[in-house]
């Protein structure tokens, strides 16, 4: 072996593992022959395949993950051949696809290798990545991922795993499938849809418990089951819509009244599950996927580009340039307003957006006269400059839906409010946050009929 080149091939297998099997060191080689500079290669190397390792469980998986380490039992295998496509002069494939869980969770997998393990084993997964498909969470195994079958372990059975998990609807996320929950129904109703030509009746609501809520819906008639109801569901499966779970109630599920006895040892009750949430630390809302109903105070640090008067499709409702669709071309727009803004707590900060029904009430002009104010300036930039001067530094309360991308946290307003708390109240509370000494300072002060700011 080159002495050059010796150290960084050491390097690379402490932080990457055994070169030959992954196919790493033979791209490696590629880059020499290039006449890459050894260490360019190196760090090249990295880059590409995430340098160090992370270890994580199933429920740590999100979007977009490279290069981590991952053990879990296999609870369905499958595989299916690749037809190579036309022009190519690669051979046929087989996509090996499946169910890989820990004592966490479970995922859907797909490997472009055979595996060394069947249904029931326990495999370990050294640079695996994920990617989103059909709105879930898919483990993916690459060419340059190693994967061993490793001795029974300490997961649980795979009639453990196999079965649905029992779970606080605040825990219910992408990579649950199936699952058990005890909740309160808190909304109800009915509706009809066109399911493949024929009209079908689709039961939707919310559930809540002590934990979060979730919305729901039933493909079969719950009898008995209204407004109010404590119900234990078996056997649900979880759907994910733009990042957030919903629980589907099937034919194979399994829906039961929970009896008045029972419900007395629940940690929740009707009358606390419809309560209105309380305003959380948006740091608490950023260390989730997706957050259903959740409220957040904060002030308004930045008013976004994008805020103002704009411009939808008529077919789609999206946002158009210059008159244009991205999907259906050039259209009429018709008018619209939004806000688009960052909502700042001092422990955290998100993107909330409002829609034109609160757009108009955060702001205090209707769309019409903001589209007078706009012609009047002769400045398409109009009210997004007066939505800056009005807005930026003011305290908001919104309730609505968070969701995570990778562009941080999105959260769609449906409610937006000026708290009522006294702003001394909220003095004293930051004032606390920042220590004993300035709280010292602060009682000092109020004895004195002020209010001291540090």
């Amino acid at each position: 072996m080159d002495e050059k080149i010796a150290p960084h091939l050491e390097e690379l297998t402490r932080a990457l593992g055994d070169l030959e099997k992954t196919g790493i060191r033979a791209e490696f080689e590629k880059l020499i022959a290039f006449r890459v500079p050894p260490d360019v290669a190196k760090e090249t190397i990295l880059r590409k395949f995430g340098g160090k390792r992370k270890v994580l469980k199933i429920k740590d998986l999100s979007a977009n993950l490279k290069n981590f380490e991952l053990t879990g039992r296999i609870l369905d295998l499958g595989e299916k051949p690749i037809r190579p496509q036309e022009g190519t002069n690669k051979g046929s494939s087989r996509l090996y696809t499946g169910v890989l869980a820990d004592e966490t969770g479970s995922v859907l997998f797909s490997s472009w290798k055979e595996l060394p393990g069947s249904v029931g084993d326990v495999i370990n997964i050294k640079n695996a990545y994920t990617r989103v498909w059909q709105n879930r969470i898919r483990l993916s195994i690459g060419e340059q991922s190693l994967v061993s079958k490793e001795p029974d372990s300490t997961l649980p059975s795979l009639s453990e795993l196999s079965g649905s998990q029992t779970k606080k609807l605040i825990d219910i996320g992408a990579m649950d499938f199936s699952v058990n929950t005890v909740a309160c129904v808190i909304q109800f109703s009915h509706r009809e849809v066109l399911v493949k030509g024929r009209q079908s009746r689709v039961i939707s609501g919310v559930l809540a418990d002590e934990t979060g809520r979730l919305p729901f819906t039933a493909w079969v008639e719950l009898p008995g089951i209204d407004i109010g109801s404590i119900i234990r569901i078996e056997g649900a499966q979880i759907r994910m819509f733009k990042g957030m779970p919903s629980v589907n109630i099937l034919n194979s599920t399994k829906v039961s009244q929970v009896g008045p006895e029972e419900a007395k040892n629940l940690a929740f009750t009707f009358e606390s599950a419809v309560k209105d949430p309380a305003p959380i630390k948006i740091e608490d809302i950023n260390s989730r996927e997706s957050m259903f109903d959740v409220a957040a105070a904060g002030n308004v640090v930045s008013v976004r580009p994008g805020s103002g008067i704009i411009s939808r499709c008529p077919e789609c409702g999206r946002v158009i340039q210059k008159g244009n669709c991205r999907v259906h071309g050039k259209v009429e727009g018709i008018r619209d307003m939004r806000i688009k803004a960052i909502l700042d707590d001092g422990t955290g900060s998100m993107s909330v957006m409002f829609p034109r029904e609160l757009a108009e009430i955060v702001y205090g002009k209707t769309l019409e006269e903001a589209e007078q104010l706009m012609f009047s300036d002769v400045s398409k930039d109009a009210v997004y400059e007066d939505l800056r001067r009005f807005l930026t530094g003011r305290y908001l309360a919104v309730r609505g839906n968070a969701s995570k991308s990778e562009y941080g946290i999105s959260f769609v307003a449906e409610k937006a409010w000026i708290p009522e708390d006294d702003l001394a109240v909220r003095v004293v509370e930051l004032l606390r946050r920042l220590g004993p000494d300035e709280e010292n300072k602060q009682g000092e002060c109020s004895s004195t009929g002020g209010i001291y700011l540090a």
